[in-house]
């Protein structure tokens, strides 16, 4: 069987779950975590990039219409209002994760580490094999060395550490890390630098990165694979028509993005073996994503691949030369009938839906509920 055909039996299987998961996700209880400690990249970003220092097709985060759904402003979140991440925050009541880059915030529930275009292989990789597209200079493992700075603050310093500061750091704290690795592919996309070079350092990188916060003592860690990017206007509007799978979307990006997924999966249960103390929640955003694309007019999206916030018209609405929050650009009435908001990046009402179906559904391993009742068991 394809990896398609199990795709669309997945999603006709968790059909109805998503119709009535609309109707009972509000008002989850607080399960006892009292931080949240993110990273990531754009997906998770709340405000640690800015219009100087974001990506150059998408510098304009920080002008209207992001933001202009929830907040009624820009936030320099790449979304028109709420990430995952904040769906997340709300779900243990929680205040929203503040940046880290913002000196004056309140991290006493949390941080968030993420940067919009990081990669997980450290940048000098990009330097060196000439890839322009590659700015950003934060990777995953500059995310990790701020959060070593945090956890010194703290007196948790060691490499390996059981002491008694590292545990009341982690006793309450929840890790959750986004998608990384989807920002690697795209800056070595037509370059010499193959995909399976990417799929093997990319991921070394997060389980790196895993290590380096389970051996500091972290017992609750969630880990996004990367989603069906090829259902994004970008991936559609680079590629040709005859690169198209079963859903409509560019069938060469989904497809390496599972191989990707494949290989991560096998990395975290190999950490948890080697961490059986730990509990490490994998989450299948790329079956989620997928899942709604194949239900997207029951779940309320009318557009499945044209952006909200764009210009062109056509099939996507997208145009490098008119991203979203230039003057060229305009945004749609109703974001919430949109699974793109910007071409890259999703919708609020995109993110609501993933994260009730990360926080309730069929969609993490093991389910996010057994984490929370492992949590509730140690109290």
């Amino acid at each position: 069987m394809s990896i398609f055909s199990t795709m669309i039996a997945t999603a006709t299987a968790v059909a109805t779950f998503l119709l009535l998961l609309t109707l009972t996700s509000a008002n989850r209880p607080n399960r006892h975590f009292n931080k949240i400690y993110a990273f990531g990249a754009s997906y998770v970003d709340t405000g640690n990039t800015n219009a100087t220092t974001a990506p150059s097709i998408f510098r304009y985060a920080s002008n209207l219409p992001y933001g202009r759904t929830f907040f009624h402003r820009p936030t320099n979140r790449y979304s028109d209002g709420r990430l995952v991440i904040d769906f997340v925050a709300e779900s243990l009541s929680l205040p929203y994760l503040p940046p880290y880059l913002n000196p004056e915030a309140d991290t006493c529930s949390g941080i968030n580490y993420a940067v919009a275009g990081s990669t997980a292989i450290e940048h000098e990789f990009f330097v060196e094999n000439n890839l322009p597209l590659a700015i950003t200079p934060q990777s995953l493992q500059t995310q990790l060395s701020w959060f070593n700075k945090t956890l010194e603050g703290l007196n948790c310093k060691s490499a390996i550490s059981t002491s008694r500061e590292c545990r009341a750091v982690f006793r309450d704290s929840l890790v959750w890390l986004g998608q990384m690795g989807s920002n690697d592919y795209t800056y070595t996309l037509r370059s010499n630098v193959s995909a399976e070079t990417i799929q093997r350092l990319a991921n070394d990188r997060v389980t790196r990165f895993l290590e380096a916060v389970l051996n500091k003592g972290a017992k609750y860690i969630v880990v996004e694979g990367l989603p069906a990017s090829g259902c994004l206007a970008i991936s559609l509007f680079l590629s040709p028509a005859s690169d198209r799978d079963d859903l409509g979307c560019a069938a060469s990006v989904n497809n390496q993005r599972f191989i990707h997924n494949t290989i991560l999966q096998a990395n975290i249960q190999n950490l948890r073996r080697r961490y059986p103390k730990a509990v490490i929640v994998y989450v299948d955003y790329w079956n989620a994503y997928s899942s709604i694309i194949m239900n997207g007019p029951r779940l309320g999206f009318q557009e499945l691949y044209k952006v909200c916030c764009g210009a062109g018209g056509g099939l996507y609405n997208f145009n490098l030369a008119a991203i979203c929050g230039s003057q060229s650009a305009s945004s749609c009435q109703d974001p919430s009938q949109y699974v793109n908001w910007d071409g890259l990046h999703l919708t609020e009402a995109m993110h609501k839906v993933l994260s009730d179906m990360f926080l309730e559904g069929p969609f993490t391993y093991p389910p996010l509920k057994y984490l929370l009742s492992r949590k509730n068991d140690s109290n």
